[in-house]
């Protein structure tokens, strides 16, 4: 039976009042896509793929294939360059909450977790935080932002700072020292962000040396979860983590693609997405 596509509904919203709340979509999610807006304002596709042209021709946000992103967010396949940690913290903040929550929930009391650096793991302890159900949680971390934002759950948690070399750009510790601390425990969870995530290229990493470390805290752990967004599944980059079937578990956001989550289910990938 031939599928039927979304025609024109006369009671739809004015075209400004539509593109204003598809804008508050972008501005709050990251992503929006063509498909999603056509069923949320119940518009042809085509209408859905003008409002989002003139929005860009307003320069409020970027078109990609398929859908857009806020504007000033680069739309390469993969980035040219590693974002610092403040740039990351700016962008896809809802899908990065979504995670957070979601990641955070995995957590039970007396259970210890590795926290790897980065704005998702950031988004797991700040959900950590305000689960105060949770008691006697040893968090260990390499990054300062986090081992800082845990600090008002102490003392229901104990919070170690691997120790390493300061990486400014990611407020991150990397070995040496980083390895010596990580060497000498084993959690029970370990949350490992990455830049990548491919059935055949693994997990991987833009930036080599915390490459390494998050190698080491993998290695660290009985249950290892990947921690992504949706745009960083099916890509691959220079420093490779591991491969996919090292890790448990992949918490993502609920707008990531099912076409891409699909092969990595089909490698034995668990992934949790938020409803």
């Amino acid at each position: 039976m031939a599928s039927v596509e979304h025609q024109p509904d006369r009671d739809a919203l004015p075209a400004h009042q539509r593109r204003e709340q598809i804008q508050r979509l972008v501005d709050e999610r990251g992503f929006v896509r063509v498909s999603e807006l056509s069923d949320t304002f119940g518009v042809s596709g085509v209408t859905a793929r003008a409002d989002l042209d003139q929005l860009e021709s307003a320069g409020t946000l970027t078109r990609i294939h398929g859908g857009a992103v806020p504007a000033g967010i680069s739309t390469t396949s993969r980035p040219d360059r590693e974002f610092s940690f403040e740039e990351a913290l700016a962008s896809s903040v809802i899908p990065k909450q979504q995670i957070g929550e979601l990641a955070a929930s995995l957590v039970a009391s007396g259970q210890s977790v590795i926290l790897d650096v980065g704005t998702t793991t950031l988004a797991i302890a700040r959900a950590l935080v305000a689960r105060t159900d949770l008691t006697d949680v040893v968090v260990i971390t390499n990054g300062l932002s986090i081992a800082l934002a845990l600090e008002p759950a102490i003392p229901r948690f104990t919070v170690i700072v691997t120790g390493g070399s300061l990486r400014p750009l990611q407020h991150s510790l990397v070995d040496p020292l980083a390895a010596t601390v990580l060497s000498q425990v084993h959690a029970d969870l370990a949350f490992i962000g990455c830049n990548g995530v491919d059935a055949d290229g693994g997990v991987t990493n833009i930036n080599l040396p915390e490459a390494g470390v998050k190698t080491l805290m993998l290695a660290a752990a009985a249950r290892a979860i990947i921690v992504a967004d949706g745009a960083k599944l099916g890509q691959v980059h220079l420093g490779r983590i591991g491969p996919l079937a090292a890790f448990d578990t992949l918490v993502t956001d609920a707008a990531a693609d099912p076409l891409t989550l699909a092969p990595l289910r089909e490698a034995g990938l668990a992934v949790l997405q938020p409803h």
